[in-house]
């Protein structure tokens, strides 16, 4: 399992998203890049989650950050979630967990004495270097977009 760090290089990949584009991230050196890892498309905490970050795009934006969701979901599943709630951040399609993996954020879990493999709700501030600025582990879904957002503001701050 890939373990990183605050300061590590941030695993480059290319993947296709619900527009129709696909996102390498390598292509935005120079930029902030936001990336939120999220479990699944039109789940509850999942929904609020996407919602937030979609509600807070502009200030993410002001702040100088391209944001962007990734779940294990494919694309059709992606553009029904978007359209239902009129999500405004581009949805990036995982099936097969590259980044996930990549980010060593697809681990086992445990719910109700049952053990699974499954995604590890995480977001990770990239700086204009390709480095990983933040990691900001999700533990309660109502208000980690503004946590995140507080945090890339920090960062700008001490920059």
């Amino acid at each position: 399992m890939t373990h990183l760090n605050q300061g590590d290089l941030a695993p480059d990949f290319t993947l296709p998203r619900d527009d129709g584009s696909v996102f390498t991230l390598s292509a935005h050196r120079g930029k902030r890049v936001v990336l939120f890892f999220y479990p699944e498309d039109d789940s509850g905490g999942c929904t609020d989650e996407n919602v937030e970050f979609s509600n807070l795009l502009d200030e993410y934006e002001a702040a100088g950050a391209v944001v962007q969701g990734i779940s294990p979901d494919d694309i059709a599943k992606h553009q029904k979630f978007r359209a239902k709630y009129d999500l405004r951040i581009p949805l990036i399609a995982d099936p097969e967990r590259q980044a996930m993996e990549a980010y060593g954020l697809w681990q086992l879990k445990k719910l109700y004495g049952r053990e699974f493999m499954g995604l590890i709700r995480t977001s990770f501030i990239i700086g204009t270097d390709g480095k990983i600025e933040r990691i900001i582990r999700a533990t309660r879904i109502k208000g980690h977009a503004a946590k995140v957002l507080e945090a890339l503001r920090e960062n700008t701050a001490s920059a």
